[in-house]
């Protein structure tokens, strides 16, 4: 009855087990919307793309619905889902939404953003299994498995940082070539393309550099379940998906609000600067904490229960946690700006709009306006 209504007992995917159908069943529902949509269009690199990874996205969580009495096996299936469902098939569906916006907001060429995206593919699906090995460390398999799942599961974000590197250099040539025209920028939203390249800043802090703070094994046999996961998670999950889903928040505005250019506001500013800030902070602050838990937990008193009450207590730990809650209310007051420009920034006068005239040409053209035809 629990399990069923309550939670399953596993660490980071305690969801009962309707919520694990409900699950499946809302990605399976987004994958045909997403299916029946494409077919009536072009098929382009990045829908298949997106089409496959939904059919993953639904099909890998799978794996951690199953049942077995033998504790290796159940964390081998469970760091199916930690590992290649939320590292993988997440990952992916960021870089298809990444490449989607890039076209759309500065023109940004498609074989450019489709080839990072066929990258990225095969960095998390072809090697994606190989990354698993990081998390052995705990189930009695041969020592080699760490080295190789440290590298591969570090080299994750890279593709990803890697397309925006690339559109942003060819963007700025254009830009430059542009302003020596005399002709004004090719962005068509601030705001969101602010939120993407905070996307690519913060999954490569996120994911990348705080993930492999505690990858390699002869750091994670000290790190793990400490302070130092709770700050590469906070961090990887806003800097990976939340600032990604935001940025579509804006372009799904500026479409259903028939705008040319949506420029920043107030709000705006305010909103991603106290959120990002406030989880850079929350991040540091969890960091110091787990350091904390390393060194007296861990290092010193090897591993115990007394060691670990002791360490709740130290100076660095309590303090790390005091600054993690004053860093929680920056993000509570960043996160009612943003809600409070989502809900009005589309009633500003400040946007540049389309004239009547340009409407009634993307009607005829089949609603191919400007910004919405990339």
């Amino acid at each position: 009855m629990a399990i069923w209504f309550i939670h399953e007992g596993r660490e980071y995917i305690e969801a009962p087990r309707w919520a694990d159908i409900g699950i499946v069943i809302v990605v399976l529902g987004f994958l045909a919307n997403v299916f029946f949509t494409a077919i009536k269009g072009k098929r382009t690199g990045i829908i298949t793309v997106l089409i496959a990874d939904l059919i993953a996205l639904a099909g890998l969580y799978l794996a951690g619905m199953g049942f077995t009495d033998n504790i290796s096996m159940d964390q081998y299936w469970w760091w199916w889902i930690i590992h290649l469902w939320v590292e993988a098939t997440w990952e992916v569906f960021v870089a298809s939404l990444a490449a989607f916006g890039l076209i759309r907001i500065i023109g940004a060429s498609r074989h450019v953003v489709e080839m990072w995206l066929w990258i990225e593919v095969a960095m998390l699906f072809g090697s994606g299994i190989l990354g698993l090995g990081h998390h052995y460390f705990w189930i009695g398999t041969p020592e080699y498995w760490w080295e190789i799942g440290a590298l591969f599961s570090a080299l994750k974000p890279l593709p990803l940082v890697a397309m925006f590197v690339h559109v942003t250099y060819d963007w700025g040539k254009q830009q430059g070539i542009a302003k020596a025209e005399g002709k004004g920028s090719s962005v068509t939203n601030v705001p969101a393309l602010t939120w993407f390249f905070t996307n690519a800043f913060g999954n490569f802090l996120g994911a990348g550099v705080w993930g492999f703070f505690h990858t390699l094994p002869q750091v994670n046999i000290y790190t793990h379940g400490t302070q130092f996961t709770s700050a590469h998670g906070h961090l990887a999950f806003y800097g990976a998906y939340a600032t990604i889903l935001i940025g579509m928040f804006y372009i799904a505005i500026q479409k259903a609000n028939k705008i040319k250019i949506l420029k920043a506001t107030f709000d705006f500013k305010m909103g991603i600067v106290l959120l990002t800030f406030g989880m850079l902070g929350m991040t540091i602050a969890l960091t110091i904490a787990g350091y904390g838990q390393v060194l007296v937990e861990r290092a010193q008193m090897g591993a115990t229960w007394e060691a670990y009450f002791i360490s709740q207590n130290t100076l660095w730990f309590v303090q790390g946690l005091g600054w993690r809650f004053v860093m929680g209310i920056m993000m509570v007051v960043g996160f009612v700006y943003l809600v409070k420009d989502l809900l009005i920034i589309a009633k500003i006068p400040i946007h540049e709009r389309y004239t009547s005239s340009e409407i009634e040409i993307g009607v005829e053209m089949g609603h191919k306006l400007p910004s919405l035809a990339r």
